[in-house]
């Protein structure tokens, strides 16, 4: 149930973010920006918030979440779009940023309701 609950916090977060940077600020249609959010949420909360953050710190995952979010949302956007490489990299670094600054107060969440698999790792909690 707690992965549920954060997935859905997640999923409604990323939504919004990407709707309002890559559907309103770049014209991407709303299916696409709803696909690239299924996409990127899955990844990224397997990766980053479940495996990354449990061994790591706050800002490590963050920053982990960063990288992802770019390469993600820059290959999708490239794949489901007719944006060129250039705009569709702005769309990426913008929506990867917002992203970002979401995720470490996301990562605050995550830690403070002690989910994750890799949990037993964790030594301190570095908010």
């Amino acid at each position: 149930m707690q992965h549920g609950k954060a997935l859905a916090i997640k999923g409604v977060m990323s939504l919004v973010v990407l709707y309002l940077v890559l559907g309103v600020g770049f014209g991407i249609t709303f299916g696409n920006v709803l696909l690239i959010t299924l996409i990127l949420g899955v990844l990224s909360y397997l990766l980053g918030d479940v495996f990354i953050l449990p061994k790591t710190s706050n800002m490590m995952a963050t920053m982990a979440d960063l990288g992802m979010a770019f390469v993600i949302i820059w290959l999708l956007g490239m794949a489901f779009t007719s944006l060129s490489v250039g705009s569709m990299a702005l769309a990426a670094v913008i929506a990867a940023i917002v992203m970002a600054l979401g995720e470490y107060f996301f990562h605050i969440y995550i830690l403070k309701k002690d989910i994750g698999f890799g949990n037993r790792y964790r030594t301190s909690h570095n908010y």
